[in-house]
């Protein structure tokens, strides 16, 4: 049965500061997302908040995005459907000043080994994380191609190189992403779009939920200790504004890849 195409804005507006630009951050509706979104706006963003089904979280990102830039939109679509994501990526243009960023950052989780991996999951799992990252960079590629260039920031998983027991469908999808990014930075160099993958580590969020390490010591990070939120955050404002880097991955933890 084909899914039904969505995609709804919101536009909050207040007398903003100057704003410099515009992203589109994806799955903004908590954790990383909200922080990432929340980045953006310390610096002058326009903020599009996207969510699929956690509206009430979103909006408050979206209060918390405009009580620091005093500017931003809502947008809700399933990323699954590529005429939801069309759809949300022209109201976004629509409202944003000038868009200039994607953060695709997406992604939904699922436990299970490969034995007992349930083909309904595996399915639902690579929709979301990798193909409909893949309708995300459609969307918006001609726009930003067209406009003379722009970032897209991936956000990926420490498990697509090392694997992740129990994570079979997560961690396969978070390695698409790899060979996805890099060939994208390859096609739209020439039109200085610049793509790069965000390795966030770990962070307690409801994706998170059952999976986080119970141990304290970190004893696979060299610093004992996984990242801060704010400071991949930051990294993926820094990595938007970079002018010179594509295709390459950023990894936020002290880990080794």
């Amino acid at each position: 049965m084909r899914k039904r195409a969505s995609a709804e804005v919101k536009e909050t507006r207040q007398p903003p500061r100057p704003v410099q630009s515009g992203v589109l951050v994806t799955g903004a509706s908590g954790g990383i997302g909200r922080a990432i979104s929340l980045a953006f706006a310390h610096v002058g963003w326009f903020v599009g908040v996207h969510y699929h089904q956690g509206k009430k979280s979103a909006e408050e990102t979206l209060r918390q995005v405009c009580a620091v830039a005093g500017t931003g939109s809502l947008h809700q679509a399933d990323l699954r459907v590529s005429e939801a994501v069309q759809q949300m990526v022209e109201a976004f243009v629509r409202t944003a000043p000038d868009v200039t960023a994607l953060v695709c950052n997406a992604g939904v989780g699922g436990g299970g080994l490969v034995l007992r991996q349930q083909d309904d999951d595996w399915s639902n799992i690579i929709a979301t994380n990798l193909t409909g990252t893949f309708h995300c960079l459609k969307a918006i590629g001609p726009i930003l191609l067209g406009r003379g260039g722009g970032s897209i920031i991936v956000v990926g998983s420490h498990a697509a190189y090392f694997g992740s027991r129990g994570q079979s469908a997560y961690a396969a999808s978070k390695a698409g992403l790899i060979g996805l990014v890099k060939t994208v930075a390859r096609e739209w160099g020439a039109g200085n779009v610049r793509v790069n993958l965000l390795l966030p580590g770990w962070h307690r969020t409801a994706l998170s939920e059952g999976a986080y390490p119970d141990d304290q010591e970190w004893r696979d990070h060299a610093l004992r200790h996984p990242p801060s939120l704010n400071e991949v955050a930051r990294t993926a404002v820094h990595l938007a504004q970079t002018q010179d880097v594509s295709g390459q991955v950023w990894n936020c933890d002290s880990r080794a890849l």
